[in-house]
């Protein structure tokens, strides 16, 4: 079981690289946070996701994610796909004790990018 839940893991971690490398053209993703604390509107929406996966509301930040994209902003892509590597980053315990799974985690990737036009490539990938 482990076995599969590591698999799991190191398949969305190399689902996100797949999507950085071809939709951004970036060997990795990691949405950064300005060092001089200048944030933008998009920073701050980062901040307060992560705030509530923190405190266990992790369905209530996807929820918000989806609610605030701005599809025609590469940036907002690669937040939120940062957002659900952060994610992925939890313990199988932390996700399940706030009612989220792994599986979720690959499904929001893949509304992410059904919402930003490329979907077709990540079906190929998955």
């Amino acid at each position: 079981m482990k076995l599969d839940k590591d698999f799991i893991l190191r398949m969305i971690n190399d689902l996100a690289k797949s999507i950085a490398f071809i939709v951004l053209g970036k060997n990795d993703i990691e949405y950064e946070l300005p060092e001089n604390n200048e944030y933008s509107k998009v920073d701050f929406l980062y901040v307060k996701l992560l705030e509530l996966v923190n405190s266990g509301k992790i369905n209530e930040a996807e929820d918000m994610l989806f609610d605030e994209i701005n599809t025609s902003d590469m940036r907002q892509f690669e937040m939120a796909i940062s957002f659900y590597l952060y994610l992925n980053d939890f313990g199988d315990d932390y996700l399940e004790k706030n009612d989220y799974s792994r599986d979720e985690i690959s499904e929001g990737i893949k509304s992410i990018c059904k919402e930003y036009g490329v979907s077709t490539m990540v079906e190929f990938l998955f």
